[in-house]
């Protein structure tokens, strides 16, 4: 078994489109105003790969995970969020490796390849 690097993280910060869109836009302004090294992805309200719910996705480096990912804890708004590790192997990473702020939500595991 060869060893996993974490290149990454993905923060996926789920939302209704019509009940909570607004507290995720608050979540996502948060993230953009609070002076993190991020990118935010664009806005899903349709399901999009192994997503089941409309999400947004925040991409940042290993150096920024205790700054962002205990921000979220205080301030995700009640929202779901999935963190993730990226080594490569998607299924791994959203299955296995993964952590839930909130409502453990569900996935399209057969959209999750693994290598």
């Amino acid at each position: 078994m060869s060893e996993r690097v974490i290149k990454g993280y993905h923060a996926h910060i789920y939302y209704d489109p019509i009940t909570t869109r607004d507290a995720a836009a608050r979540v996502r302004a948060g993230l953009a105003a609070g002076g993190f090294n991020v990118q935010l992805g664009s806005w899903h309200d349709e399901p999009v790969g192994p997503h089941l719910d409309a999400m947004y996705q925040a991409v940042f480096t290993p150096e920024e995970f205790g700054k962002i990912v205990p921000w979220l804890m205080l301030h995700r708004e009640g929202l779901s969020v999935l963190v993730h590790p990226s080594t490569g192997d998607a299924r791994g990473d959203h299955l296995e490796r993964a952590l839930w702020l909130g409502e453990k939500l569900k996935l399209n595991e057969k959209a999750l390849r693994r290598i």
